[in-house]
């Protein structure tokens, strides 16, 4: 038995987390109330000032708890990567956006693990949770902790074990979601493994690989963004023929067998499923393949607000009106329903379009008051109220959060374009169009 093995099986090892956004605060803070001394590292101070004074800026962990484990001692946070030194585990928790050419950016892993190095000592695990193109930690991460001196699988331990955060989901959290864990080495598995058991209340999956993880969580998101992809390339038919979709899905989800059921809607957001596919397109073209049933639902949801701006000018058409100078209210700006997460939105995405068209566009959204795209500052509605309603010639729904009062929505607007079917249980549905 390796003494990592014995620290984490007697809970007396340290554990870090590098990134305490939406994937790595909630960790930090299930390691800490498993009864481990952790240290979050992160490079914004506020960050980390919020944490050591025991505030809470992330929906999915409960306040009391960080408050609980922050007082006690178990969780502390720091910008100081030396404090690597006095860890036993460490697991990297960083963005990994894509670029101006929507190519995998992965410079935050690449710094997080630099950053690592000088501090390295022996019996010491490394896993990288950040959702990544196949290959990354052998690759990438491997060459760069083994210029520590130390030699991966003998003197130090390194997994891929991906992320499964879903937020605002209200049963499954970090602690009762099922792990998926690849080590270079089948040693470094089984110490990962006894991590994570460790930790959660949910089963833990070995797999052979850090590249069958790292493919696995690709596939889990490229999945979705297919199946969403065809929902709103049927959706799009189903509106030139006079056809309600969601009417559609409905009737096909009575099948017990063979359908499972996904929506259309203004595009994706998040930072997982919108991603996820261009990393796996570009790892491909490596081996001269060419995803084409990935990349043909990537260009249409990648369209999708595109359409969403299309539709909206027909609607106002109709009414004898231009998109240009006319009054448009966008109900959420967040990327899914009751959450505050904007990261990809395709709800901006339609705002900016309909400024470019000449628009002037209030959002509304409960849960962000105000958002930063692309170096601009948006201030939303502070209330939905009746004046505000009815001063619309449009109103569009982008997301569907559940305390928005959608029949006084229906009882003040002119007309409504409902991309979420948020307003399903509306009666009256005269001046509702969906998506």
């Amino acid at each position: 038995m390796s003494t990592l093995r014995e620290k984490l099986l007697n809970k007396t090892a340290v554990l870090g987390v590098i990134g305490l956004g939406y994937v790595g605060l909630p960790l930090a803070v299930e390691k800490a109330k498993a009864g481990y001394k952790t240290i979050g590292f992160d490079i914004q101070e506020q960050k980390v000032m919020m944490v050591n004074d025991g505030i809470n800026y992330i929906g999915d962990v409960i306040n009391e708890d960080l408050r609980e484990i922050v007082h006690s001692g178990n969780l502390t946070a720091t910008t100081d990567f030396a404090e690597v030194a006095n860890a036993d585990c460490v697991c990297i928790c960083v963005p990994t956006p894509l670029d101006l050419y929507k190519q995998p950016d992965i410079s935050y892993v690449k710094s997080s693990v630099e950053s690592i190095v000088p501090y390295m000592h022996k019996e010491m695990l490394i896993v990288l949770e950040s959702t990544t193109y196949p290959g990354t930690t052998e690759e990438l991460l491997k060459p760069i902790l083994e210029l520590s001196g130390l030699k991966c699988g003998e003197d130090f331990y390194l997994a891929f074990s991906p992320e499964r955060v879903d937020p605002g989901n209200s049963h499954y959290k970090t602690k009762n979601t099922p792990k998926v864990v690849g080590g270079v080495t089948e040693r470094c598995t089984e110490i990962a493994a006894t991590l994570y058991e460790s930790i959660l209340e949910a089963p833990i999956h070995r797999v052979s690989s850090p590249a069958v993880a790292e493919m696995e969580k690709i596939l889990e998101n490229t999945y979705r963004n297919v199946n969403i992809g065809l929902v709103n390339e049927l959706a799009i038919l189903c509106n030139k023929m006079g056809l309600n979709f969601w009417e559609v899905v409905d009737a096909a989800k009575t099948k017990p067998y063979g359908f499972q059921a996904f929506y259309p809607g203004p595009g994706l957001g998040g930072h997982c499923i919108p991603l996820d596919p261009y990393y796996l397109a570009w790892k491909a073209r490596e081996y001269g393949f060419h995803t084409s049933m990935i990349e043909a639902s990537m260009m249409i949801n990648d369209r999708m607000p595109e359409y969403c701006v299309e539709r909206a000018s027909r609607i106002l058409n109709k009414h004898q009106k231009s998109l240009y100078g006319s009054k448009i209210l966008v109900l959420g700006v967040a990327y899914k329903q009751n959450i505050e997460d904007y990261r990809e939105s395709p709800a901006i995405r339609v705002i900016e379009g309909l400024e470019k068209e000449g628009a002037e566009v209030t959002y509304y959204d409960p849960y962000v008051p105000e958002y930063s795209f692309e170096g601009s500052h948006k201030q939303g509605a502070p209330e939905l109220t009746q004046e505000l309603i009815e001063e619309a010639d449009l109103v569009i729904i982008t997301t569907a959060h559940t305390n928005v009062d959608y029949h006084s929505v229906q009882r003040f607007a002119k007309e409504i374009f409902d991309t979420k079917n948020a307003m399903a249980n509306i009666k009256d549905r005269e001046n509702i169009q969906l998506l």
